[in-house]
């Protein structure tokens, strides 16, 4: 299987290209950059991979799918011509700038029978498998609220629209999650934090979800927080999780590590970083599970050559597309906003 890249930024090199050169059986072809710091980096980093100038260079080497991972206003863009030469196509998060952009990909990947699929790596978080562990056994009991947070101390992200701003950005992880936890959502509030007159894009937010089945998911993030919540807190019947700290594959991406590389150490937390399990007086350690953002690329791999179900559907990021636009609306217009019922499709807990 070939591979190729389009973007060389933090999230094409860190994010991506590790995963993609690690994978058994596939080959990393390279990446289009016209950036000559970019160009000398990936040339530094991966020496059999070739830097192209267009995406079309790269289709014409020959490649079985193309990863985008340029800024979100261009992003689209990009993921439509590949569409159009009729190559599988992974877009980064977030999917889109809003639902009529994410609805348009989708339509004509569907049309076009072309695969496409979206990098929610979030869902090979650690402490989200543990939990979806937790859940598939019963531990919680039934789950009345569902409490997610991703808070950090960064002014160097202040006002960055690179992702669309720290909702759109980060949100559509949180908002992901929670729709795989707990199915469609019927109501949506929310609240965006700026720190500027006039600013474009929000530093922070807070959302929160009522879903169908009835429980009630409180999503926030934040780049200015100094204090920050648990990452997650989930209450259930039977007792609560909770967990510090954000998954160590993010960390161990920056240090330039990758699954290959890392072997075993990849995704093991420490035991220190484990969450808890905690019902009145009892309090217990719960064994983080093994984090591996490797599964999508292995999942898509398994897709593409065997016809299985891609990693993540293209309209479960629609399905979280719809919802940050939603809270964008409810903060703005400072009320609730009522979601309409899913038609046709829904997002399925995997």
């Amino acid at each position: 299987m070939r591979i190729g890249l389009v973007g060389y930024g933090k999230g094409g090199r860190f994010f991506h290209a590790p995963f993609i050169s690690s994978l058994p059986g596939a080959t990393f072809v390279g990446v289009v950059t016209r950036s000559a710091e970019r160009r000398a980096q990936l040339a530094g980093d991966y020496p059999n991979a070739r830097a192209f100038d267009t995406l079309e260079q790269l289709v014409a080497a020959g490649v079985d799918a193309v990863v985008v991972s340029t800024p979100l206003d261009s992003r689209p863009a990009v993921v439509m011509q590949a569409i159009e030469h009729g190559v599988a196509v992974v877009s980064d998060k977030p999917f889109a700038r809003d639902a009529a952009e994410a609805e348009a990909l989708v339509v004509a990947a569907e049309r076009g029978k072309v695969p496409l699929s979206v990098y929610q790596n979030r869902r090979w978080d650690s402490d989200f498998l543990t939990l979806r562990k937790l859940l598939a056994s019963g531990a919680l009991g039934q789950v009345m609220r569902f409490e997610s947070s991703v808070e950090r101390y960064s002014p160097s992200s202040v006002g960055k629209g690179s992702g669309g701003g720290f909702l759109r950005d980060l949100g559509s992880h949180l908002v992901d999650q929670a729709l795989q936890l707990f199915g469609p959502v019927a109501r949506v509030y929310a609240e965006l934090d700026y720190r500027t007159p006039g600013q474009v894009f929000d530093n922070g937010f807070f959302m929160s979800l009522t879903h169908v089945g009835g429980v009630v998911s409180h999503l926030s993030g934040h780049c200015l927080q100094n204090a920050p919540r648990p990452r997650f807190r989930v209450s259930g019947t039977h007792g609560c999780y909770t967990v510090d700290g954000l998954d160590g594959q993010e960390a161990q991406a920056l240090a330039g590590l990758s699954p290959a590389s890392a072997g075993e150490r990849w995704g093991a937390e420490e035991h220190r970083r484990w969450g808890w399990f905690e019902h009145g007086n009892e309090r217990e350690r719960v064994t983080s599970e093994r984090g591996c953002w490797m599964t999508f690329y292995q999942r898509l791999q398994s897709a593409l050559q065997g016809g299985g179900p891609l990693p993540v559907q293209a309209r479960d990021a629609l399905a979280t597309t719809r919802i940050l636009d939603a809270a964008r609306q409810s903060a703005e217009q400072g009320q609730v906003v009522v979601m309409s019922p899913p038609v046709g499709h829904g997002i399925k807990n995997e």
